[in-house]
């Protein structure tokens, strides 16, 4: 069972991850490239559950660990802290702020595989990747919520996905398992389960996070059931990279 959750990247999905772990009563431990101080904020408005540390601290404290930072730095994760550990790979490829991968824009090989051959000794599995950072925190519902919603996950190791999917049904979300790493391209940007679906509709994008917040609170859709989730993870087309929705609607 987790209880202590180690976050790497405290931006916006790595905060309203912490947001929801505090929410459903677990401890969570914060880092960023910056050092702890930089944290003090978010730490504050948390409270006691949670503290700031250095990304090898937080990967060590934690029962589980998401890594939740550019792509272009997940060769920066601390391997050794994060040897046998669970990882939590909320990453996407945007090679407007990345960089070219050659590997990603060839299709050789998917995002969170490369984040695995870094970290050879954790289990990492893909998930929170296709989702809008205020729709996580909005969107999540009590177990049994007619209107609860489901997040594609990915990974190699059955275990390390019953772990994952144990915890983001705590933190109010059902799960849908797509496969492997390899098949974990089904739910990044430009698929049919990226982003999109979770909106209740048309946001005002352009508006002040404090806007954009109150609009999601007050706009609520009917949620994206798992079965809405399998069908549009399951039509997907694997395009090259680059081909893109418009705009970076997920922030790492």
């Amino acid at each position: 069972m987790t209880k202590t959750l180690g976050l790497i990247g405290s931006g916006m999905i790595g905060g309203m991850l912490a947001r929801l772990a505090v929410a459903a009563g677990l401890d969570v431990v914060l880092s960023n490239s910056r050092g702890p101080e930089t944290l003090a904020d978010l730490v504050a408005e948390l409270g006691a559950q949670a503290r700031a540390a250095t990304p090898a601290e937080a990967a060590e404290a934690g029962d589980l660990v998401v890594a939740t930072i550019p792509l272009h730095a997940y060769d920066r994760l601390p391997a050794a802290a994060l040897a046998g550990k669970t990882v939590i790979d909320t990453m996407n490829y945007y090679p407007e702020r990345d960089g070219r991968i050659a590997g990603l824009d060839t299709r050789q090989v998917t995002s969170s595989a490369l984040v695995q051959r870094h970290l050879a000794d954790s289990r990492v599995v893909k998930a929170c990747n296709n989702i809008f950072f205020i729709s996580l925190l909005t969107a999540a519902r009590p177990a049994g919520a007619p209107d609860r919603s489901a997040l594609p996950i990915a990974g190699d190791d059955p275990a390390a996905k019953a772990d994952v999917a144990g915890l983001l049904d705590t933190l109010g979300y059902d799960t849908v398992d797509i496969g492997t790493l390899a098949d974990s391209w089904r739910s990044e940007p430009g698929t049919p389960v990226y982003v999109r679906p979770y909106f209740p509709g048309p946001p005002p994008f352009g508006a002040s996070e404090d806007v954009l917040h109150r609009w999601f609170q007050e706009t609520r859709g009917p949620g994206v059931a798992a079965a809405r989730v399998k069908e549009l993870t399951d039509i997907a087309i694997r395009n090259h990279a680059g081909e893109r929705l418009p705009g970076r609607l997920t922030s790492d």
